[in-house]
């Protein structure tokens, strides 16, 4: 897949769901929820305890139906690793040059994390194909729309406290996408096994994403 393409697909879906687990057992199936739900693009952090077996496991079992990234990557060796392993978008929660240069190199999208405009700007003349603005939670929609008045030309994907409630307004503030994280997946649905709880999730953060846009 095509750096292009991939950067299509991010943007047709407009969730990237973060799946920041305590185990890594049965992410397959939480991953076939959540796509069956509508949302095809899929980060597993490196926080996640055999991220990098995960995503190999998602790559394979599901080819070109998931576009599968990696998260929380903090270095260049990190970032390798998680492409070798399958990841077409590498994202951080701040900016390492060593990261972007990598990505770049390989042809895959990368995110880095930024926050100030003064960040923001860093990272996409840096190389960004997309900067998370990150955390979201503490500031909402209206400072998206305010970063963009000055910015528009950098597509901001904002990431922390983004559920199905603010998702419209974070859509109609300019994001290019939006990554979604503990309002999707939970450790204590996962540990529960109710993954239709995650469907059902999924299917209202697109219904929201859409009739936004």
């Amino acid at each position: 897949m095509t750096k292009l393409e991939q950067m299509q697909r991010i943007e047709s879906s407009g969730i990237v769901a973060i799946i920041r687990a305590d185990r890594s057992h049965e992410l397959i199936k939480v991953v076939e929820a959540i796509n069956e739900g509508g949302v095809d693009v899929i980060e597993i952090t490196m926080t996640t305890p055999g991220a990098l077996q995960v995503i190999t496991e998602v790559s394979q079992h599901f080819g070109d139906g998931i576009l599968i990234g990696v998260g929380s990557v903090l270095d260049a060796e990190t970032a390798r690793l998680a492409m070798l392993a399958g990841a077409e978008f590498v994202v951080c929660p701040v900016t390492k040059n060593d990261v972007i240069e990598i990505c770049n190199r390989y042809g895959k999208v990368v995110i880095p994390g930024a926050f100030t405009p003064t960040e923001i700007l860093y990272a996409w003349e840096t190389g960004a194909d997309y900067v998370k603005v990150f955390p979201s939670s503490g500031v909402g929609h209206t400072y998206i729309k305010d970063i963009k008045a000055p910015l528009p030309q950098i597509p901001l994907i904002p990431t922390g406290g983004i559920n199905v409630e603010n998702a419209k307004d974070f859509i109609k503030a300019g994001s290019a996408a939006l990554g979604v994280g503990s309002a999707l997946v939970s450790n204590s649905i996962i540990e529960s096994g109710d993954f239709n709880i995650l469907t059902q999730r999924a299917k209202d953060l697109v219904t929201a994403v859409k009739s936004s846009r």
